[in-house]
């Protein structure tokens, strides 16, 4: 396995501990919510709100990178049934180019609207309670730059496989049965 390789597992495991802790925030803080709404009437100041502006944020554009590690992302492959070896390695390697294009581009655009939103201080009122917002805009961003490191990785190895692995696990001629 390349050092590139390693890297990348690496930060998606890391990612994937993010995703867990946000998840399992996510559902303390809701149910803590619940439990203090229904038994001593007070609910959790401001709970709507993080859960839209942070969680609900996190969960969306953090994983971008894991499923497409992962080969979950849509494939719509119309023509590769009739294209060579040689021209599906092509195919495959002019998608991981564009896909990464598209999201260097994602995560420009993200970013300088991030810039914004922090340059503003942008926040939400909940209970006359301010709470600021411009932290998370610089989540989508983030994902879209890991699942570009993963698009771009996929440039020299298709999902991190050898050429001799990506020909046999992709394209062979037996039949399934």
């Amino acid at each position: 396995m390349t050092t590139i390789a390693r890297i990348r597992d690496l930060s998606l495991q890391g990612l994937a501990v993010i995703g867990s802790l946000a998840i399992l925030t996510l559902m303390l803080h809701v149910t803590t919510d619940v439990v203090l709404r229904n038994t001593i009437n007070q609910p959790v100041p401001a709970t709507y709100e993080i859960v839209t502006n942070y969680y609900m944020i996190a969960l969306a554009f953090i994983p971008l990178a894991w499923v497409e590690k992962s080969g979950g992302m849509v494939n719509v492959e119309a023509i590769e049934p009739f294209l060579s070896l040689r021209l599906l390695w092509l195919s495959d390697r002019f998608v991981a180019v564009l896909s990464t294009l598209i999201y260097l581009a994602l995560a420009w655009v993200t970013f300088e609207a991030s810039l914004k939103t922090w340059d503003a201080g942008t926040f939400v009122l909940a209970q006359n309670i301010p709470i600021p917002t411009w932290p998370a805009s610089f989540l989508p961003p983030l994902g879209f730059l890991l699942a570009a490191s993963v698009t771009a990785a996929r440039i020299v190895a298709p999902l991190g496989k050898t050429q001799e692995d990506w020909t046999v696990t992709h394209y062979t001629t037996e039949p399934e049965e």
